[in-house]
């Protein structure tokens, strides 16, 4: 392996030996029966406000938005600062919403949300949209983590071909395995704490060592080009890049925290009451991506494209190099090697908890629901234990095999299709006037609808919608969620009125309340 940078990567490979004891020893921290469903895959629903922080936050800010936010600052200027508005609005719907919905879950012993709109509406099918829904949607996201992991790998010079060149994704992949099967969501519960305070180490490093080596912030923006400063301003009959960017930012806010990986952190919290303190908290996190996000003009500024670290890179990567190269360029290994393992471990916590949260839905609201209704409590933990496993090969088996891109694109499908359970999850935690059937045909218009102007828009996330001689470019997902609502009252009011009679409603108004 030439070209190994041996410093960088002897601190990268020991912070990873250190988690990945911690991942083996956290199945005796806050010891419960991992025989257990809801303690495997909830950590028994006792994670405190500090735990619930660091493990929400781990999960939201995986290291694949370390890598990629900064990547769309280099490449597309302004375009990706929607990121920080968006993680702004996502924590008031985190406090409005979800502390009534863990109040019902926890009450009604609710694993999924899923789990929580069977009961809610009755319907089984409705359920399994929602299931098959998060399922499709988790998947190309752990594989996009696994991409984390792979830039890491390449920009540390560890390199070669056919099996040698994917073994140390492998040994990756078997060391999360490993202590996600044995230790459940106390693993990446526990790594969280060792992730996020190497990552704010790092973003501190980076946003002021960077600007000294630079000449200051004035000197970096000079170097940005004005067209990546500031969004395109809209031409007539258009809101142009100015839809785009408000619609990203509101879209992706009502979107995140319906992904069953976002949904199993919040829901493994001790009490309504702590997820109500870190709608207040995380906001903390809000304000590192937009640092993260400055690294893009840094890159700019330092000419990083012309750099022998970017030239050394992996090319299938193009900009997502762009942040590790910097790190190379501007720092000494040793601190290298402490920054690419808080992206590599950035990449572990999430992809556990995303495949935790992937095994409990086809537990619980497949199997359960569809092929062994009584099954022991010890089968149940067991099948989620197997199904884990299966989720993890699935994403490696993506990555080793198809081209990087492809999950890209997947992923940004993703979002498209996880904002269509809104109605049925967070509106259904107020209401239970819709009628499920309707809310099933909106689902469906909003996932064949999203997906077919997604593929006419080649896979990119913004669709130019035209209306009475104007055009609204803005993003898909959004669009469509408006679409699956209109469907789904029209619907509503259609055949309550043809017939009143609704499925019981398991739940009760006491349910939601603390």
């Amino acid at each position: 392996m030439q070209g190994v940078n041996w410093v960088a990567l002897s601190v990268f490979v020991l912070l990873f030996g250190f988690i990945t004891w911690l991942g083996f020893a956290a199945a005796r921290w806050r010891k419960g029966d991992l025989d257990l469903l809801h303690e495997w895959g909830l950590g028994g629903r006792r994670f405190g406000t500090l735990i619930t922080w660091f493990l929400v936050g781990g999960d939201l800010y995986t290291a694949y938005t370390f890598i990629a936010v900064p990547a769309l600052a280099f490449g597309a200027g302004a375009l990706a600062f929607f990121a920080v508005p968006y993680t702004i609005v996502v924590y008031p719907l985190l406090f409005l919403v979800f502390p009534r919905l863990w109040n019902v879950c926890a009450k009604r012993g609710y694993i999924t949300g899923s789990d929580f709109v069977r009961g809610r509406f009755g319907n089984r099918w409705l359920a399994l949209a929602i299931t098959v829904t998060g399922i499709a949607a988790t998947m190309p996201y752990i594989a996009l983590q696994l991409v984390g992991i792979q830039v890491v790998i390449g920009a540390l010079g560890v390199s070669g071909t056919g099996f040698m060149a994917d073994l140390p994704l492998i040994i990756a992949f078997l060391v999360l395995a490993a202590f996600t099967y044995s230790s459940g969501l106390r693993a990446p519960a526990s790594i969280a704490i060792v992730k996020d305070i190497l990552i704010y180490i790092t973003a501190f490093a980076v946003v002021i060592v960077i600007p000294m080596q630079l000449g200051g912030f004035g000197k970096i923006f000079a170097a940005v080009p004005a067209q990546k400063l500031l969004l395109a301003v809209p031409g007539p009959h258009t809101t142009g890049a100015y839809g785009a960017y408000a619609t990203l930012a509101l879209g992706s806010a009502l979107a995140l925290l319906l992904y069953p990986h976002s949904l199993t952190g919040i829901l493994s919290a001790n009490s309504g009451r702590a997820i109500r303190r870190n709608a207040a908290l995380l906001p903390g996190y809000s304000f590192v991506l937009g640092l993260l996000a400055l690294i893009g003009f840094f890159a700019i500024a330092a000419g990083v494209s012309k750099l022998p670290e970017f030239a050394g890179g992996f090319k299938q990567f193009h900009d997502n190099y762009a942040v590790p190269a910097l790190l190379l360029h501007s720092f000494p290994s040793w601190f290298v090697g402490v920054a690419f393992a808080a992206i590599g471990i950035g990449a572990l916590v999430p992809a556990a908890i995303m495949s935790i949260a992937a095994a409990n839905l086809y537990t619980r609201n497949i199997h359960r629901e569809f092929i062994n209704h009584n099954p022991t409590d010890k089968e149940e933990a067991q099948i989620a234990k197997w199904v884990s496993l299966i989720v993890k090969l699935g994403a490696l088996v993506f990555i080793l095999f198809v081209p990087t891109q492809y999950a890209i694109q997947l992923q940004l499908l993703g979002g498209i299709w996880i904002i269509q359970t809104l109605p049925s999850v967070m509106i259904g935690v107020y209401t239970r006037w819709f009628n499920s059937w309707a809310l099933l045909a909106g689902w469906a218009v909003g996932i064949v609808t999203g997906t077919r102007l997604a593929v006419l828009a080649n896979l990119k996330p913004t669709y130019p919608v035209a209306f009475a001689g104007h055009t609204f470019p803005g993003y898909t997902a959004f669009y469509t969620l408006l679409l699956n609502l209109v469907i789904a009252v029209v619907l509503t009011v259609i055949l309550n009125a043809i017939s009143g009679r609704q499925a019981k409603d398991e739940t009760l108004a006491a349910d939601y309340r603390a």
